[in-house]
């Protein structure tokens, strides 16, 4: 029987597992379905990694690199080019190019991150010509594959991969003619918005949408229209761009088809119910990272595996875990909270939400039975960053509700 099962080799795989062998439990085993570790960050050669962590920036694979070192000098046993098929509580079961092998286990971490949302997903009419990628699969082919994709390049959807990849095709020689994101607001962060768009005078159209992609075997442009209040398009305000190439970056999704087989309860993250050891519904399996809920920056992931790791351990060590008795409720402006639950064991409890529209002089409320235990104050908020506060569990009644409102309208 294995100590402790980590399912992913991303930034929150690899943290997890130091963590826990740090803590004690040195019986682990990683599995990655990829060739090597690192997870997506081997393909984002951009830099802006590492500032929280190691408090100097550097690119994705620079990142990867410092944590894979450190899970091979502790001789952690890591599985490459293999695939989870179940798991199962305590019982896992996997396939790689020698056979199908099961593996029982006190313990799991599910760091398996997350998954592009396809083209399938968004119903826009037109033929199925050649041109039409997602971002994360163009930055794969340019990155590592050292493919160009295309010469007149639209992308659809303002997130973060979106952005960095408008630079990068602009960097490669590409004529990126304009980013088009469906909200009024960007889904990325804020530097990226500069950085990659604004500094390179790309054009970023808000409350606009991709509502038809013309040509039949290669892409030859796109029909880009308004949207209303309601999100419904404005077709006789249509206008169209050739191009011969499209990026969909239009959301990440947490890779869960294992958690949910495993019949753990999921939460509107997508991801798994956890609470604030990131235990999920199920005992002694525990999550981590993008499947859990998407975040903005790599360090943070790394500090939630960290932490789930930590957990494990004390899991696999004691055999008890923390009763989560409080719910955590998102209230006015907050579209989700994580943890969903936290346990009054401890002094403190990390919230992490995003808000669901931008706001300027923002105040955020942390309310248990209708008292406010605590109010913070920002002068802007967006829903592309994730938003994190501390609070004191003794502070708590019997839950806590967090609300965010503009000038201090709660």
């Amino acid at each position: 029987m294995r100590a402790l099962v980590v399912i992913g080799a991303g930034a929150s795989g690899m943290a997890a597992a130091i963590s826990a062998h740090d803590s004690g439990v040195k019986d682990i085993l990683i599995i990655e379905r990829g060739p090597e570790m690192g997870g997506i960050l081997t393909q984002c050669i951009h830099s802006g990694f590492g500032l929280h962590t190691f408090h100097e920036e550097l690119t994705g694979p620079e990142y990867a690199d410092r944590f894979q070192k450190e899970v091979l000098k502790r001789g952690i046993d890591v599985l490459l080019n293999t695939t989870v098929l179940e798991i199962d509580s305590h019982f896992i079961r996997y396939i790689n190019s020698t056979g199908i092998y099961e593996e029982e286990c006190q313990a799991i971490v599910l760091a398996m991150g997350s998954r592009e949302r396809a083209r399938g997903a968004l119903n826009i009419p037109g033929e199925r010509p050649a041109g039409i990628f997602s971002a994360g699969t163009a930055q794969h082919l340019m990155n590592l594959d050292g493919c160009r994709i295309g010469k007149k390049v639209v992308i659809l959807g303002s997130g973060d991969i979106g952005l960095i990849m408008a630079r990068r095709l602009t960097l490669e020689g590409s004529h990126v003619l304009a980013v088009v994101e469906i909200m009024p607001y960007s889904g990325g962060l804020k530097r990226n918005i500069v950085q990659c768009l604004e500094d390179f005078s790309i054009p970023l159209y808000l409350s606009h949408t991709i509502t038809e992609i013309k040509g039949k075997k290669r892409v030859e442009g796109v029909a880009v229209s308004p949207v209303d209040e309601n999100l419904q398009p404005l077709p006789d305000r249509s206008f169209d761009i050739p191009c011969d190439t499209l990026l969909l970056s239009v959301g990440l999704l947490p890779e869960n088809e294992l958690t949910k087989k495993a019949g753990a309860e999921l939460s509107s993250t997508g991801g798994p119910v956890v609470d604030d050891s990131y235990e999920t519904s199920l005992p002694g399996v525990f999550a981590a990272g993008n499947v859990l809920h998407i975040h903005d920056l790599v360090d943070y992931v790394s500090q939630e595996a960290e932490e789930a790791g930590r957990n494990a351990a004390r899991y696999i060590l004691s055999g008890e875990c923390d009763e989560a008795c409080i719910p955590v409720v998102p209230g006015h402006g907050v579209r989700y909270a994580v943890p969903q639950f936290i346990s009054r064991t401890g002094k403190d409890a990390l919230i992490k939400f995003r808000i669901a529209k931008p706001m300027r002089n923002a105040v955020i409320s942390l309310i248990s039975d209708g008292r406010i235990i605590k109010r913070m104050r920002k002068k802007v908020v967006s829903p592309g960053e994730m938003e994190r506060v501390s609070v004191q569990k003794s502070l708590i009644d019997s839950e806590l509700k967090l609300e965010v409102a503009e000038n201090d309208e709660t």
